[in-house]
């Protein structure tokens, strides 16, 4: 992400968090506050964004994306379905684990 990705992002988080309408006029005035140097249209872009998409529904959506499809796809060929997987989880005996202490019926200095 560029520093004017970035600043543009933090302008628009604190003029919603603000309650503040979020425009390009608004967003170029602070990130000038900031001292920061930004393409023209970036602005434009956040404003735009802002108009079309619920603020507070992308941040509390963040990293929400991505995998839900693995979860989401049918199984191929012959494998079972998802919901069948606990049924066979549960089903299952829990395996002992051997300690490296236990007593094997043999030791190396008998």
């Amino acid at each position: 992400m560029s520093v004017s990705e970035l600043a543009c992002t933090y302008a628009a988080l604190i003029l919603f968090d603000e309650n503040i309408p979020i425009t390009a006029e608004k967003i170029s005035t602070l990130v000038k506050a900031a001292n920061v140097q930004i393409e023209s249209y970036w602005p434009g872009l956040f404003a735009k964004l802002a108009e079309k998409r619920n603020i507070e529904d992308l941040i509390m959506n963040v990293g929400s994306g991505g995998g839900a499809a693995v979860a989401v796809a049918a199984p191929a060929g012959g494998a079972p379905a998802a919901s069948d997987a606990p049924a066979a989880e549960e089903k299952q005996e829990p395996v002992k684990e051997e300690s490296e202490d236990e007593d094997m019926g043999f030791s190396l200095f008998d």
